[in-house]
């Protein structure tokens, strides 16, 4: 096993800011139905940055992974900077090759943020295919 793929089991097995905030001013669930892959995010964001961000998530170690890699990513991210992200930035984030028929799995937490960040904005929601 090398360094990277020992990363993702790192993370799926100890996620950093895993666990739901105690008073999420937004919150979001998005469900891949192809897996079954769940996950509820929330964010606390302050001058159009996000200050805190957590998560719960029920799924596979690349779904997990991906959110805790992302969601160290975004903290003191411009809301604009997120809502530019697509599937290649993720995987850039994670720092493996991933097949591509699970791509869901890599972009849950990505799709979940970006359609909080939307709702507060009073934006339509994206769907998969957006972020491609």
């Amino acid at each position: 096993m090398d360094i990277y793929e020992q990363n993702i089991i790192d993370h799926y097995q100890n996620p950093h800011h895993h666990g739901r905030l105690a008073e999420p001013k937004l919150s979001s669930e998005e469900i891949n139905r192809s897996c079954g892959d769940k996950i509820i995010v929330d964010l606390q964001i302050e001058d159009d940055e996000i200050k805190n961000i957590g998560f719960q998530a029920d799924g596979c170690a690349i779904s997990v992974a991906s959110m805790s890699l992302l969601s160290d990513y975004l903290v003191n991210k411009k809301t604009a900077e997120v809502l530019v992200l697509k599937y290649q930035d993720v995987l850039n984030i994670l720092g493996v090759p991933v097949a591509e028929r699970r791509y869901k799995c890599v972009l849950l937490g990505l799709l979940a943020v970006q359609n909080i960040i939307l709702k507060a904005e009073n934006k339509p929601e994206r769907i998969w295919d957006d972020l491609m």
